[in-house]
């Protein structure tokens, strides 16, 4: 077994001469082929490769060549020139097929030029290190001896694989580019130098941790040097034995400036061969190793220099950006490696899917995620270190912006790294949280400690930020808005939104809630800026429906909102909104901005949820007890007026979501107004949340009445879906309410409440009188002009609240001002009953008659049967004497008189049929 490795170097070496005869006889015959085709193969045009120029324009050998002299001369030029296309068509199709043919690799191939290489080179650096560990075993040679011979052995594999390279044929470089003897035998030489220098150092201290560190990076980027000629395998083997070499020396006195001074050069010899050689794996994997390198520096140094972890960041970024893939057209990369990646012999036919999914293959997107995920992945940890650790705060927080503008400004440049925007801006806005919520909500700010003035320091550098963000996203709107509008529609929301949530964390956890300056003229500025990008990108593009105008203009409005609650307070906020809304609604006139209208509908709903949060307008104790002239009056009137006044100025909006939006609003809020001013009066100006009374709610049901005709009367004169299905509504609504309210939950003859001590204008009138004669001017409103349905709806609760007044006003009669169901019954009270819903039957009978209304008629006959159920089972055993009898008597003569009535009622229909 300890000869083994020997018989694998001696393989080697057989195989490799095999392999060097092969390559010569190959040499050979394309010499013989270059000089047979050297007076027939035309000069390649730029960027196009001599084979294939040569199978674009040499004709096959086995097809019959016919001159254009022969072709018949017809006198026209065009149709001659289309004759040559056609042939010059029919000669290239067979090539390619034949270079297809060609493309295609055996599994014989694979075994035997690929899989060869590869597993052979694996062999020859095991070899030497196998070569080692039998030396040491068998102590035949003195350490020094040993690492001499290993670096030996390391120094021949790579002059071997200069000597292989300089030999080999250019056609199998092209065709195993992948599997390339020299590559492979320069790799495990310098696996054997990087292993004995090391041994040097760790294993026999023959060597210092400088000397060494000096040497392992020389030969790392000796190793990156050569990669430009064995490709960009060994790129990535000189990359990763760079970027270790700082771990595996133990430094005394570590200095974090060199250390990523040197990681920062590692990585830049790798950015300049990869540009050189137009590779994409090797950069994204550098720029990954250079992004972990600081998470385990800030993880494990016992103290931590944020410094140069910055600049290195800033460092990888600015790389990306102007060296590679920088501004370097990606599309003419991805021809010219299609180019050169074919076969020496193998004509350039590619079909357009092919050559778009090579487009593809060929975009830097591991490039440009490696480097925008690591560095920010590094910012968030700076910030993070320094909140746990204890760094100074205001240092760790500029660097965070630097870094995340740096990522934000690589987006806006460069169209392949659009989505670091995105990333950048959540990382703004996860940053910024993080640094005001656990520090500076955490910290008490006097004037002995300073600590005011880092606050203030910190706020500056995280509005800043988003300010940043805004004047990066006016460069990319200024270079590619008109070329790629939904990138410049993406950066429009970005530069409103991630300043504007940067301010919103900033006031949230520490901006003064009464009068906050700083944050308020940021929002001003902001708005301002924002709306005026607006018009700028407007006078460019000039459509009404350009996406990133509008944006920028819903962006200004959010700002203004912003400003707006930062500088008032309670009240004024609420009452203002309306009014910036109306200002945007305005500026519509003059800039037809799609967005422009609908900022009022958003001031509306914004100030709805501050009444919502505060129903009081101001402080309960400020508000005072004065009815209807008070704040509620300013804080729900005036929004209330804004929006009638912005529903009447877009009422010949050609938008109807627009129309109806604001039409609701309006509507909504002029009955909230009315009904928060009832209720302040009802209840001594004090707004709590105890149940309303009768009278109140009473109140509120003949507000929904009174809303749902005025709704029917705007449907009729203006028609609007808002106001038709928005009156059905109100009247369904307040059938409901005097269903549970009125005739169940707050009925005096269920709660013992007083009915007032005045006998006819008392509190029964109010609560069900009124709302009976408003349910019949409503039904009689809406007959013919609403569903029959909802008419007899609103004509049977015209009825139920008539006939519930009729019976509680009996009640009252005969009870006085309290009347509840456990005072019982009289026995004049219960004949009175029966009088009055005969006479109400009748009524109704007449009015369904008079008016050809039948569910009146229908509601007169429930009437009656109830007092048919009545007499016959209250009555009868209740009553007695002449009562009883007169009880009866009437009630027969009652129904003897409706039959009479609708006998005639039927006669006369029979007599006009």
């Amino acid at each position: 077994m300890e000869l083994l490795p020997l018989v694998i170097l001696i393989v080697g070496i057989v195989v490799l001469r095999g392999h060097n005869l092969k390559i010569k006889q190959l040499e050979a015959r394309v010499q013989e082929l270059q000089n047979a085709l050297a007076g027939k193969i035309p000069a390649a045009d730029a960027g196009e490769s001599i084979p294939a120029a040569y199978a674009a324009k040499q004709p096959l050998q086995d097809e019959p060549k016919v001159a254009i002299a022969d072709a018949p001369n017809t006198g026209d030029p065009a149709l001659v020139a289309r004759e040559t296309a056609d042939m010059a068509e029919e000669e290239a199709a067979p090539s390619a097929a034949q270079a297809s043919a060609q493309a295609k690799e055996s599994l014989e191939s694979t075994i035997g030029a690929r899989w060869a290489v590869w597993v052979g080179g694996i062999a020859l650096a095991l070899g030497g290190i196998f070569m080692v560990k039998y030396s040491i075993e068998s102590g035949l040679l003195s350490p020094g001896v040993r690492l001499a011979l290993a670096a030996l052995f390391g120094l021949a594999l790579i002059a071997a694989g200069e000597v292989v390279r300089r030999r080999a044929a250019p056609v199998l470089n092209n065709a195993f580019r992948n599997a390339m003897i020299p590559g492979v035998l320069t790799a495990a030489g310098v696996v054997g130098l990087f292993g004995s220098t090391y041994a040097a150092h760790a294993i026999y201290e023959f060597i210092g941790p400088t000397t060494a560190f000096i040497l392992l990076a020389l030969i790392s980027l000796a190793t990156l040097g050569l990669s430009l000629l064995h490709g960009q395998a060994l790129a990535g083997l000189g990359l990763l034995a760079s970027m270790v070499t700082p771990a595996l020396i133990a430094s005394t006195a570590p200095r974090p400036s060199v250390l990523f001074g040197y990681l920062v050069l590692t990585w830049l010899a790798t950015l300049l061969a990869s540009r050189l050689r137009r590779w994409l794996i090797a950069p994204s994997l550098a720029n990954g190793l250079l992004s972990f390198w600081p998470l385990l520096y800030i993880a494990f140094s016992p103290v931590v220099d944020l410094a140069p972890v910055t600049l290195s960041m800033l460092a990888m970024i600015g790389g990306t950006i102007f060296l590679w893939p920088g501004h370097y057209p990606i599309s003419e990369a991805a021809n010219k490696d299609t180019a050169t990646a074919l076969p020496g012999d193998m004509p350039k036919q590619v079909s357009a899917g092919t050559e778009w999914i090579a487009f593809l293959a060929r975009q830097p997107l591991g490039m440009t995620l490696t480097a925008a995920i690591g560095a920010l992945a590094v910012s968030l940890c700076l910030i993070n270190y320094s909140l746990r650790h204890g760094y100074p705060i205001v240092d760790a927080t500029f660097m965070f912006a630097a870094i995340v503008a740096a990522v934000a400004a690589f987006g806006a440049g460069r169209l392949h790294a659009a989505w670091a925007t995105i990333l950048s801006a959540l990382v703004a806005v996860v940053g910024t949280s993080g640094v005001l919520t656990n520090w500076i909500a955490g910290t008490e700010p006097t004037a002995t400690d300073g600590t005011a003035s880092l606050q203030n320091t910190v706020l500056c550098e995280v509005l800043g930020l988003g300010a940043l963000f805004v004047l990066i996203g006016a460069f990319f709107l200024r270079r590619f808005a008109k070329a790629e509008k939904p990138y410049a529609a993406l950066w429009s929301l970005v530069m409103a939104a991630t300043p504007l949530a940067i301010a919103t964390v900033s006031f949230v956890n520490f901006g003064n809630w009464t009068l906050d300056w700083l944050h308020g003229l940021y929002g001003v500025g902001l708005a301002l800026v924002l709306i005026a990008l607006a018009e700028w990108q407007h006078r460019r593009d000039g459509e009404a429906l350009n996406l990133p105008t509008n944006i920028l203009a819903a962006g200004s409005f959010a700002a203004a909102a912003f400003a707006l609650h930062t500088l008032a307070h309670h009240a004024i906020a609420t009452i203002l909104l309306p009014a910036v809304g109306i200002a945007y609604l305005l500026a519509g006139r003059l800039r037809n901005w799609p967005v422009l209208p609908w900022t009022m509908v958003a001031a509306l709903v914004i100030a709805m949820g501050r009444i919502a949060w505060q129903p009081t307008i101001v402080d309960p104790s400020e508000l005072g007890t004065t009815p209807v002239f008070n704040m509620l009056l300013a804080g729900y009137g005036i929004p209330a007026g804004l929006a009638v006044l912005a529903a009447f100025i877009t009422r010949h909006s050609p938008s109807l979501r627009l129309r109806n939006a604001l039409q609701a609003l309006a509507c909504f809020l002029v009955l909230l107004t009315i009904a928060i001013l009832v209720r302040h009066a009802t209840n001594g100006g004090v707004l709590n949340d105890a149940a309303p009374t009768l009278g109140e709610q009473s109140i509120y049901t003949l507000l929904a009445i009174g809303a749902s005709a005025t709704l029917m009367a705007l449907d009729l004169s203006a028609a609007s879906p808002v106001f038709r299905y928005g009156a059905m509504a109100l009247g369904a609504i307040s059938v409901f309410m005097i269903l549970t309210l009125h005739l169940i939950g707050l009925n005096p003859f269920m709660t013992g409440e007083s009915t007032g001590h005045i006998p006819f204008f008392n509190l029964l009138l109010l609560a069900y009188l009124l709302p009976a004669a408003a349910y019949g001017g409503l039904a009689l409103f809406a007959r013919s002009r609403r569903p029959p349905p909802y008419v007899a709806m609103l004509a049977v609760a015209a009825a139920v609240m008539a006939f519930a007044w009729a019976t509680l006003s009996v009640r009252r009669f005969w009870q006085g001002e309290y009347i509840p169901f456990w005072n019982g019954f009289i026995q004049g009270e219960l004949y009175s009953y029966s009088v009055v819903w005969l006479l109400i039957g009748i009524a109704l009978l007449g009015l369904g008659a008079r008016f050809e209304a039948r569910s009146l008629r229908i509601a007169s006959a429930v009437l009656v049967f109830i007092a048919i159920v009545k007499a016959f089972l209250i009555d009868m055993a209740n009553l007695e004497g002449f009562l009883r009898a007169l009880s009866f008597i009437g009630l027969g003569a009652v129904l003897i008189g409706i039959g009479l009535f609708y006998q005639k009622i039927l006669t006369a229909r029979k007599a006009t049929g």
